[in-house]
């Protein structure tokens, strides 16, 4: 038998490295010999850890556990391990397995099934097959043209085609080219590649192999953030283990043609998710885009042609050669081909990874996977894209996820992240929350994106304290547009994506706010006024509960709250029993 512990950074976090310990410490206290502890990476089901799977002597998944903390890791031991029964109690539940089955999985094909420190397993799931035939049966062009058919776009936020880049790459001679994964995940709420990296390096290290092979490259760059340690210390593990089995170097396959990879941990500069920026930090400069052209393909990483893609497009890249390229494109869209990889999270209920085809709708990633949202509350809007991307609101949750129609919301389909939010989030301050962020992470290079986001930002800022004007709507629209057209790149181009679309679609909660001096999601501290009810029974519990003194009144009479010393912080409202205290 074999007990596996998923230990990608969410188990981590949640006590999975002491669920294994305990498992350990007991299977060897009770004399089990025949059952083993392994480890796997996350499974995606990030709301469930810790998880435990128990596998027979078959190789037969007996049952998945869950919220396993190590003091219930003796009942796993003793009843499922001895006994023969399974823990019930423990036991993921069917609504639960509907988060896993409901999915389409490509690039987490090897979730929660190997271990990623453990090559023979990623082996024996046919790690390395379509390597060995891209690169003893295929030519260069030959393995392009595979990627073409499959209609594989970058997953890294742009879409683009990515045949088109290998093959540009391909087409500029040179004595040394590079391929580059773009593994700088810098978007809030955002956590694909890490857990890609985490639980499947192999996948990834094929699918650079594969590219490296198809465009005449020699070595290649993982440039991953440093805040990834247990990312790095997989993808060290998977290249030493790589290179003893003749899976990187020299001579590869016998066939002469040699690859080798090496990691550069990025200092955590959203900007260098741009790929100019990115060679830049390469290069030991400051990670600032460059103008383009030249493009990368034709002079990238030292002057070099380079080809970038992220994680997610390399990882899907074995699958393609071994499955064959109409076989991906017959999955999605006719022009989003695949599937994409998403996190949940925000307001919902079932938060994790999801990969799901292309061309469904964000309405069944929400409710049908997602579970739909946490305590029950209203659906409000989905923020796709990250910082880059917008705000969809529910009555556009119809909208089918593919890079056609999102776009077409004044979102992006960006890297995949996927922040939902409920009838309480403030849209206003959401936009100043996202717009907040890049303007910090400007790298400063350009005057629009510098001054003009510092500029859209106070406008936020004031709008929230209540201290809006008339016509800051309009001014924001302006600023917006500038910078979209002024940026040189990416970031600034897109910066004002999230106001644009909370104007486009909550354009009434700007108004009220300006105007109204009033947040109707009841979330601006500055714009919140609490007030205690004739239904006060003069408990003094709220009184007692405040940490500024704001609120007074005698034992069994009517409490009364001083606006000018309260804070806003709730307490009163939180520990009064009778409803006596209302937000307004």
């Amino acid at each position: 038998m074999k007990v596996v512990v998923g230990q990608g950074s969410c188990g981590v976090a949640t006590g999975a490295r002491k669920t294994s310990d305990e498992l350990e410490r007991l299977i060897a206290e009770k004399g089990l010999t025949n059952v083993a502890v392994d480890l796997t990476g996350c499974v995606g089901t990030c709301y469930l850890e810790p998880i435990v799977d128990v596998y027979g002597d078959d190789g037969a998944l007996q049952a998945r556990y869950v919220k396993v903390q190590p003091d219930k890791a003796a009942a796993i031991v003793e009843e499922h391990l001895m006994g023969g029964r399974i823990v019930e109690d423990l036991a993921i539940s069917r609504q639960d397995e509907a988060f896993l089955s409901q999915q389409k999985r490509i690039v987490l094909r090897n979730w929660g099934v190997i271990n990623p420190e453990h090559i023979e397993e990623y082996i024996a799931a046919g790690g390395y097959e379509a390597a060995k035939k891209a690169v003893t049966s295929m030519t260069p062009q030959q393995v392009i043209e595979e990627v073409r058919i499959s209609g594989l776009r970058g997953r890294g936020g742009a879409g683009f085609p990515t045949w088109f880049k290998w093959n540009a790459a391909r087409q500029n001679q040179a004595d040394q080219k590079y391929m580059v994964c773009n593994a700088d995940e810098g978007d809030p709420g955002a956590f694909m590649d890490r857990s890609v990296l985490e639980g499947d390096p192999h996948s990834v290290l094929e699918g650079m192999l594969i590219g490296g092979y198809a465009i005449g490259a020699s070595q290649g760059v993982i440039y991953v953030r440093a805040e990834y340690p247990l990312a790095i210390k997989r993808l060290e593990i998977a290249m030493a283990q790589a290179r003893e089995r003749g899976f990187l170097g020299q001579n590869l396959f016998g066939t002469g043609f040699s690859f080798d990879i090496r990691i550069k941990a990025g200092a955590g500069a959203f900007v260098c998710g741009e790929e100019t920026a990115l060679i830049a930090s390469l290069e030991g400069e400051r990670g600032m885009p460059r103008l383009k052209p030249p493009f990368p393909a034709q002079r990238g990483y030292w002057q070099k042609p380079t080809n970038i893609n992220n994680v997610e497009t390399f990882a899907n890249v074995p699958w393609v050669l071994l499955h064959g390229g109409a076989a991906l494109a017959a999955i999605g869209t006719e022009k989003s081909a695949g599937t994409k990889v998403f996190a949940l999270a925000g307001k919902i209920k079932k938060g994790g990874l999801v990969e799901v085809p292309m061309g469904l709708p964000i309405r069944d990633i929400i409710f049908g996977i997602g579970g739909g949202i946490e305590n029950d509350k209203a659906f409000k809007a989905v923020q796709m894209g990250g910082p880059s991307g917008g705000c969809i609101p529910a009555e556009l949750a119809g909208t089918t996820v593919d890079y056609e129609s999102i776009p077409k919301t004044g979102a992006i389909v960006g890297s995949g992240g996927m922040i939902v939010m409920d009838e309480d989030t403030c849209m206003v301050d959401m936009a100043r929350f996202f717009l907040d962020f890049t303007r910090k992470e400007s790298c400063g290079k350009c005057n629009y994106c510098r001054v003009g986001t510092k500029r859209m930002l106070e406008i936020l800022e004031r709008i929230t304290r209540g201290e809006g004007r008339d016509g800051d709507i309009e001014l924001l629209e302006e600023l917006a547009e500038k910078i979209k057209d002024g940026s040189m790149c990416g970031l600034g181009q897109t910066a004002p994506n999230p106001v644009l679309t909370t104007i486009r679609y909550f354009r009434n909660e700007y108004e009220d706010h300006i105007y109204k001096k009033k947040c109707t999601a009841h979330s601006c501290k500055a714009l919140i006024h609490y007030e205690i009810t004739d239904a006060c029974k003069g408990c003094t519990l709220c009184a007692r509960n405040c940490p500024v003194g704001a609120i007074t009144g005698s034992v069994k009479q009517r409490h009364v709250i001083d606006q000018d010393t309260c804070i806003k912080c709730g307490k009163c409202m939180d520990s009064c029993k009778f409803g006596a205290i209302v937000k307004d």
